[in-house]
This record gives structure tokens, C-alpha cells and sequence, in this order.
């Protein structure tokens, strides 16, 4: 998956998140291989409420779960990096 590609699947995990649609939000980031997607799915099992998942993944993009924000701040933080994120391929 090149990077645009990626970025623009990313955000409509985050569109079902927002619209409480897990199921749709877990299958589209699973097909993601980044760091940024490891995070976000993270997050997906955080709002599952399966937290063993969340931390794998939050280790799998190498960020700390022990030390993250509420789900709110995480997804805020989440957004805020994405927009960073270069819009190339």
C-alpha cells in the first residue's frame, strides 16, 4: 500500500471510530503495516475495550500503553500526527 493510500485509509478507520462502527474501524486498519497503523489499531482495541490487543500493538508502533492518554487524548493525538504526515505517492 503506498503512503497516500495508507494516510486516506487511516482516516476512514478514524470516521468509523468517531461513528462507533468498530467492526469496520478493526477490519480496514488491519490492512495497514505501519508504525502510525499499529498505533491507531491500538486505539481500535482500546475502544473494544480488549486492552491485552491494545498494548501489543501500542508495542508493535512503539509507543508506551502504560503511559498513554484517555482514548480521547489518543485519538487527538493520533489526528494531530496524521495531519503531519507527508502527502506523498
Amino acid at each position: 500500500m503506498n503512503h497516500r493510500a495508507e494516510v486516506d485509509l487511516l482516516r476512514e478507520v478514524i470516521v468509523h471510530l468517531k461513528a462507533s462502527r468498530w467492526t469496520q474501524a478493526h477490519d480496514l486498519v488491519q490492512q495497514a503495516d505501519s508504525t502510525g497503523a499499529a498505533w491507531l489499531h491500538g486505539i481500535v482495541h482500546i475502544q473494544e475495550g480488549d486492552l491485552e490487543d491494545a498494548e501489543h500493538w501500542y508495542d508493535r508502533a512503539g509507543r508506551n500503553f502504560r503511559q498513554r492518554g484517555s482514548l480521547a487524548e489518543e485519538m487527538a493525538a493520533f489526528e494531530s500526527d496524521l495531519r503531519g504526515w507527508p502527502a506523498v505517492g
